[in-house]
């Protein structure tokens, strides 16, 4: 019985680490993945990114398409800020604040690129 489990406990190793590869190689830094917005001319979704290095307080967010080859896609925005404006000296979260840098990364997604004469 213990060598089933061992065994069951190896696969189960194996198959951890193929899909903690795939994340890595295909989704990256990805934590949100969108369908295209609905009654939008659009065809692609959008991949959210974020990443916070160790022992920095610079945070950066991006915003791009989950299809960046498609004729519809916009070019991927992106900021990055120290997550000190964010909290207060007491340590708390001021949410507004935070979503207020998110909603203007948006807009900046949604413009309509410049076009090159």
């Amino acid at each position: 019985m213990k060598m089933c489990f061992i065994f069951d406990s190896g696969k189960y190793v194996v198959l951890n680490g193929i899909l903690q590869l795939i994340i890595y190689v295909k989704e990256k830094n990805a934590i949100l993945f969108t369908y295209p917005p609905k009654d939008s001319f659009t065809s692609t979704g959008l991949v959210v990114s974020s990443k916070l290095p160790r022992f920095s307080d610079m945070y950066t967010l991006e915003i791009a398409s989950a299809d960046p080859k498609s004729i519809s896609a916009n070019p991927p925005v992106q900021f990055t800020k120290s997550v000190t404006k964010w909290f207060t000296k007491d340590g708390i979260l001021v949410e507004g604040l935070f979503w207020k840098d998110v909603e203007a990364l948006i807009d900046d997604y949604q413009k309509e690129p410049k076009k090159g004469k």
